[in-house]
């Protein structure tokens, strides 16, 4: 897991070769900034967003099933469209400013998403990507 966390995820290269050290010989699942270090470690890159998104009312989308989820999200910082690598494949996005919302590794058994999908108990929790890391955990 590569949890959350405040800031730039510029200010902490040292996750990055971390990162890179670890995909492809386990299963990985980032978090909101891990889902922006993952995305780096990619080789993509982040921007500061004019108006962070911030509580519980933002709509995403899942790409492939076109599922939405309203979800928790505290952060000021998003993967940017520009420029990403031909290895993530974006799964979700936010639904009025279609910022990345989630990424998949073309080849290793790994994903993220900006979001906080354990905020919302309940009929709003996002538990199908719990149960699809402890899937790829299993493999």
């Amino acid at each position: 897991m590569l949890s959350n966390g405040p800031g730039n995820p510029e200010d902490i290269p040292e996750a990055l070769e971390m990162i890179r050290g670890i995909q492809g010989r386990i299963p990985i699942f980032g978090i909101c900034m891990g889902h922006q270090l993952f995305s780096m470690a990619n080789g993509a890159k982040t921007h500061k967003m004019k108006f962070g998104h911030r509580g519980f009312n933002h709509a995403v989308r899942e790409i492939a099933t076109g599922r939405i989820d309203f979800t928790s999200q505290n952060h000021g910082y998003a993967v940017s469209r520009e420029d990403l690598p031909e290895s993530l494949i974006v799964t979700h996005e936010e639904i009025n400013d279609k910022s990345i919302e989630g990424v998949r590794h073309r080849y290793y058994p790994a994903f993220s998403v900006q979001f906080h999908p354990d905020a919302a108990p309940g009929p709003h929790d996002a538990d199908y990507l719990f149960d699809e890391f402890m899937e790829m955990m299993g493999e």
